[in-house]
């Protein structure tokens, strides 16, 4: 009986351990993600921009800063809803720091247009960070406060608590490398091609290159 229950206690101890290890593995993976919520005017530009940055591991497409729940493209763009286009940024800071992206945030962006973003007029197309916590905000506030020195101009993009994000529908994750064909001003094009005409019309990196000409991290790029 004294061997069964020392074997039962060695059985238990050896399962807590596995079971502290599993958690710790599982803190250590939590802790090289960590997520920066942006709107920059078109989701699809913002994602394919900051997709290129070394350290980002993923970029989606969303809705947030709203109040409608599970809002739809439409929903959003016809406006009401309170929504921003905005994308989450997931990266690992061991890679590439907060205050990194926030940087090329602003520089990739018109932070001076309350109105929306170079074609995209109204209030779903506006700039914003969005934060959580004493800390996001003041690294954000830091980053504004540097960005409007080096540009000689008043921001206006604020700086809000985060609120629920929504995920965009499919069509909209990845667009700028898409293969579908689809149906544009420009005729039938597949999606990759059709995003680059769409970009360049828009206007979107002749903006910022005047701007913040070649402190832009992304002009060009198309």
């Amino acid at each position: 009986m004294f061997i069964k229950m020392r074997e039962i206690k060695a059985i238990a101890l050896a399962g807590l351990i596995t079971v502290g290890l599993l958690a710790q593995g599982g803190a250590a993976k939590a802790a090289g993600t960590e997520e920066l919520v942006v709107a920059g005017g078109c989701f699809w530009c913002v994602e394919s921009d900051f997709e290129s940055v070394k350290g980002v591991k993923e970029v989606v497409s969303g809705y947030t800063g709203g109040s409608k729940k599970n809002p739809s493209y439409k929903d959003v763009t016809g406006g009401g809803t309170g929504h921003y286009e905005a994308v989450r940024i997931l990266f690992d800071p061991a890679k590439v720091s907060r205050e990194k992206l926030l940087n090329m945030f602003f520089r990739s962006v018109d932070p001076t247009d309350a109105g929306g973003q170079f074609c995209d007029r109204g209030n779903s197309y506006r700039t914003a960070i969005f934060v959580s916590g004493a800390a996001e905000k003041k690294i954000a506030n830091v980053a504004k406060a540097e960005a409007q020195a080096a540009l000689g101009r008043k921001i206006v993009t604020p700086v809000l608590n985060k609120s629920k994000f929504y995920d965009a529908e499919d069509y909209h994750q990845d667009y700028y490398k898409g293969t579908k064909i689809v149906v544009t001003r420009f005729g039938p094009r597949k999606q990759s091609v059709a995003y680059k005409k769409y970009r360049n019309a828009c206007g979107r990196d002749d903006k910022v290159k005047a701007l913040w000409g070649s402190a832009a991290p992304f002009a060009g790029k198309y």
